[in-house]
């Protein structure tokens, strides 16, 4: 049976900043608020006019480039959004458009561990035979569902993307995924309006219904109970321990889940992959622009054990271990 291993990864930041002093000019709040209780001091914005699919397709043609391959080579390609382009179609086949693909293209939405999911779809495909090369992305522009008058909200999301390639290889890569659910979390972090149950009116968009609404200190509960958890039973699912882990690859959503699931599992704070200051959460596109970050600064070196962790709305979580096996 063939393995799954990583051969590219990209990713793709739009320009404008939306600083901490930008925020001050649009709610209550201060860098040293923000800071002290996030670890962000900005995030990016899409610019007018890009959506989804832009960035997702900026950040897929970096990826192809890096991996030496061309469009005709990818036989899949999966999309993790939770702010697709629009209801139909997917966001999947608008990026595959604009990124000159031919292949079957799909969304997948499990919010901000829509990455990891992604790299379970994708690994299975490929271990089944189905496929030999998937491109996977996280991509999402959260600015167009943030309520800006929500200081409890708008000070912690950004927009970007992240690509992965996936190979057929006789070297495993992708040594495990556990994943898992919590559905009667739902209401701990939603968007209220803009689906079948309650549909778009302009009396729901009026009463900022189609924003995001979050419940920060249970989301925050939840994060870092779950996440060593599902961390420890992917390591033992590889016959390996945190011991073995050279970087933890953790969704950026905010420094102190960040910092407390590092102290729960154990991982000094150099093993610990930290982009949130300058890109706030990002949703699905975190964890692949903070692997981005480690490739690009240079410290991937073949056979490097990395644990990619992540939670999200749903009630989702899951951790992906990667054995890295690319040789620059």
């Amino acid at each position: 049976m063939p393995s799954a291993s990583l051969i590219s990864v990209a990713s793709w930041l739009p320009e404008q900043r939306l600083t901490n002093a930008d925020l001050e000019k649009l709610v209550d709040t201060s860098d040293e608020w923000i800071r002290s209780r996030t670890g962000i001091a900005e995030r990016r914005i899409a610019a007018p006019g890009d959506a989804t699919s832009d960035l997702a397709a900026r950040a897929g043609a970096i990826a192809i480039e890096r991996a030496g391959v061309q469009p005709a080579d990818i036989d899949l390609l999966i999309v993790a959004t939770s702010t697709p382009d629009m209801v139909l179609p997917s966001t999947a086949c608008l990026a595959q458009a604009k990124m000159g693909l031919t292949c079957p293209a799909f969304d997948l939405n499990a919010a901000c561990t829509g990455f990891i999911y992604a790299i379970e779809m994708a690994t299975a495909v490929i271990e089944a035979g189905r496929a030999r090369t998937v491109m996977v992305i996280g991509a999402d522009v959260l600015s167009s569902i943030v309520d800006y008058s929500d200081r409890s909200t708008c000070i912690l999301f950004g927009d970007g993307a992240g690509a992965v390639i996936l190979q057929a290889s006789d070297e495993p890569g992708v040594l495990s995924v556990h994943l898992g659910a919590d559905g009667s979390g739902a209401d701990l972090l939603y968007v209220p309006a803009g689906g079948s149950a309650a549909p778009a009116t302009c009396e729901r968009i009026s009463a900022g219904e189609t924003y995001m609404r979050m419940n920060g200190n249970e989301v925050f509960k939840f994060a870092v109970r779950a996440i060593p958890q599902v961390t420890n039973e992917a390591l033992a699912d590889s016959g390996l321990t945190l011991a073995d882990v050279d970087w933890l690859v953790p969704h950026q959503a905010n420094q102190r889940i960040t910092d407390t699931v590092a102290q729960r599992l154990g991982m000094p704070s150099e093993r610990v992959v930290c982009r949130i200051e300058d890109t706030g959460n990002t949703s699905s596109a975190s964890i692949p622009i903070a692997l981005d970050s480690l490739y690009r600064e240079g410290h991937l070196r073949p056979g490097h054990i990395l644990a990619l962790v992540g939670f999200g709305a749903g009630l989702t979580y899951g951790a992906a271990i990667i054995r890295w096996t690319r040789e620059d």
